[in-house]
């Protein structure tokens, strides 16, 4: 875009001699200013105007007809036209301005989305004890940055606790339950025993707050999300799941989802209805990879406005580890959506590596 006014005039002087007189390629230069106004600031624009009058001059000067030359320099109609490349330079630099400042407006708010998202969403650690863990967020608007999708990671001594969720809705009210989630997940995961205690508690904090907002949308302002709990002493993996997709376990031959059927309702919805919490357990053996995920992955269309097929995708990628295997994801949900991504997307990818020490079962007490 930088040098698009650069050969506009070098086209315009190539047409310039070809051209009968009586349509004088010249007074395309009038455009001149607004096509730099695109890529360059006012001075760069009003210095443009200025050239643009000067060459306008000169071609109309030198302008030829029949064989001889013909001196048109202040016929009525090229002045018009030095008046009017006048004009459109006074507007093109108006135009330029104002887009400088918005561009610096929208560096701005990038530049606070980017903390915020630091913030709310700070990348996971690579490595939690023998965990090899990896992250990864899509906004479905890049101006954006970041919505209602959100994840954690937090070691505690029960073991590393993980945390994805998917905020119903989009914009402010969103990230502010998004932060209002992470914050209560990140303070209940050192201090409640159980999966279930924790959940609770969770849900707690997200119907005191949606109470405090008020309004006629209390019970319609839900998270789904996925509690995965992986103690240090033991090869299982506990797994409260509410409402989210389930997560998918990928093993040496074999990828799986881990779902039996128990789901809870979403957060803020569980004290609605009164349901209990149950805890799922499944075995994470040295070299098994847990991936969770939110539905933005798995309801991706391609033109045909087919879905995602993400457990087809993982089982001929084979076991990578978690960075290579989210990058693939990031990278194929491009190209399989066209770049035209609809929701936001959070992932988090946890590995077991091969070689940890298998951990014996616990001895059964009695």
């Amino acid at each position: 875009m930088r040098w698009l006014p650069v050969l506009y005039v070098v086209v315009l002087l190539l047409l310039e001699p070809v051209t009968p007189v009586q349509w004088p390629v010249s007074f395309a230069l009038i455009a001149l200013p607004l096509v730099t106004a695109f890529a360059h600031g006012p001075v760069v624009v009003a210095g443009t105007a200025a050239f643009a009058v000067f060459m306008e001059g000169i071609l109309a000067g030198t302008a030829c007809c029949a064989g001889r030359s013909v001196g048109y320099l202040w016929d009525r109609h090229y002045v018009a036209s030095y008046v009017c490349t006048a004009l459109v330079g006074a507007l093109g630099t108006i135009v330029a301005a104002h887009r400088i400042r918005r561009e610096r407006t929208l560096a701005d708010v990038r530049f606070v989305a980017d903390i915020a998202q630091r913030v709310l969403l700070r990348p996971v650690p690579h490595r939690i004890g023998s965990l090899h863990l990896e992250s990864l967020y899509l906004s479905a608007a890049a101006e954006a940055r970041i919505g209602g999708d959100l994840f954690e990671a937090v070691p505690t001594r029960y073991g590393v606790r993980l945390l994805i969720g998917d905020v119903r809705g989009k914009g402010l009210l969103a990230v502010e339950t998004a932060a209002a989630l992470l914050g209560a997940f990140r303070e209940a995961a050192h201090d409640e025993g159980a999966l279930p205690a924790l959940a609770d508690r969770v849900e707690t904090s997200m119907a005191r707050r949606a109470t405090h907002l008020g309004g006629s949308e209390v019970a319609e302002r839900f998270v789904t999300a996925v509690f995965v709990e992986i103690p240090a002493d033991t090869p299982l993996i506990h797994v409260v799941n509410c409402g989210h997709p389930p997560p998918i376990r990928i093993r040496s031959g074999e990828v799986r989802e881990l779902d039996r059927g128990r789901s809870a309702p979403p957060l803020n919805l569980g004290m609605l209805l009164g349901e209990p919490y149950h805890v799922d357990d499944y075995s994470f053996l040295p070299g098994d990879q847990l991936l969770l995920y939110t539905d933005g992955i798995t309801e991706t269309r391609d033109a045909t406005g087919a879905f995602y097929p993400l457990l087809q995708r993982l089982r001929s990628w084979g076991v990578l580890p978690p960075w290579v295997l989210l990058e693939r994801l990031h990278h194929d949900l491009l190209d399989f959506s066209g770049d035209r991504l609809a929701d936001d997307i959070a992932a988090l990818a946890v590995r077991l590596p091969a070689d940890q020490p298998p951990v014996p079962p616990p001895t059964p007490v009695g």
